[in-house]
């Protein structure tokens, strides 16, 4: 083989195209709500940021808020898992549907999903759901956290449950704590609506976690989430009156409840359609110093 030979065959091969960069999510991203198009019922978002394609990726529960001919809760039953996109930072979201394949095996039907929490793990992400079976008009029936894997956000494989020790447990969240090691806490309705954790140094192995104890005592609330800001990990919880504020050094341990307005935030009522609304079970992204939603001084912001 002469140069000329080699010089065509290398100018012959495909160019490599890097992925599309991500937006920053913008801090006014949902100063108005978002909606879902189908039964204007979304609840406990999760926000993803999607490398592969450059955008942001919002999961959440597809309540059923204008479905007619419900009785009792029954709306809140039967849900899906809703998702929609934006390229744009969060300014505007197209609604892509409900994720498929998030049934587990031996699931009565219709199947009940609440409240994703996604999280990237190695070159993974895993998906923590609570699942219930079948559709209910009251809070009765098994409802368990299992796991899911993807490697692109749209195409989920089942990993398994996860044993809680527990016949009704909802609301996951799951971070890496200071001490290396990964926590999942969650909602335990049957011991008095509390924050349990439970710990794992293989997270992406449901059969892998060990329980470790209430985390959040007193009130009852839900919808735990963690994340790390200006040297301290922080909790938020929902206790339907604003989310109440909890700090910890490493979120390994101790978690201290905040004494500013009595550790609540998010009280106000604001207007929606009418009727008063607090915040309720959120999302956290902390807007990276630089991003749009650095403040003057060199803060950072927060995104719900």
């Amino acid at each position: 083989m002469n140069h000329q030979q080699t010089t065509a065959r290398t100018a012959a091969q495909p160019a490599v195209t890097a992925p599309p960069l991500l937006a920053h999510l913008r801090p006014d991203a949902f100063t108005a709500p978002y909606r879902d198009p189908v039964w204007d019922g979304p609840t406990d978002p999760i926000l993803v940021g999607d490398n592969l394609k450059g955008e942001w990726v919002l999961f959440y529960t597809q309540r059923r808020a204008t479905a007619p001919g419900l009785t009792g809760v029954e709306w809140v039953h039967g849900t899906g898992v809703g998702v929609a996109r934006s390229s744009d930072g969060g300014a505007t979201w197209r609604y892509q549907g409900t994720v498929e394949g998030l049934v587990p095996p031996g699931t009565e039907l219709p199947a009940t999903l609440w409240a994703p929490d996604v999280v990237r793990i190695d070159d993974q992400w895993i998906m923590y759901l609570t699942v219930l079976g079948g559709r209910r008009t009251d809070w009765t029936g098994k409802a368990e956290i299992v796991q899911f894997a993807s490697r692109d956000l749209e195409n989920w494989e089942y990993l398994g449950g996860i044993d809680l020790d527990s016949p009704r447990v909802i609301d996951a969240a799951v971070a890496q704590c200071g001490d290396g090691r990964h926590r999942l806490w969650y909602k335990d309705e049957a011991r008095g609506s509390n924050t349990y954790s439970a710990v794992s140094d293989t997270p992406e192995d449901p059969s892998s976690w060990v329980l470790e104890g209430v985390a959040i005592p007193g009130r009852p609330h839900e919808g735990p989430k963690v994340f790390p800001l200006g040297g301290h990990y922080w909790m938020i919880v929902d206790e339907w009156r604003g989310q109440a504020v909890y700090r910890s050094d490493d979120a390994a341990d101790t978690w201290v409840r905040q004494e500013h307005l009595g550790g609540l935030i998010l009280t106000a009522p604001e207007s929606v359609d009418g009727r008063a609304v607090v915040g309720r079970h959120a999302d956290v992204v902390p807007l990276a110093g630089g991003a749009p939603g650095e403040r003057a001084d060199g803060g950072t912001q927060l995104g719900f």
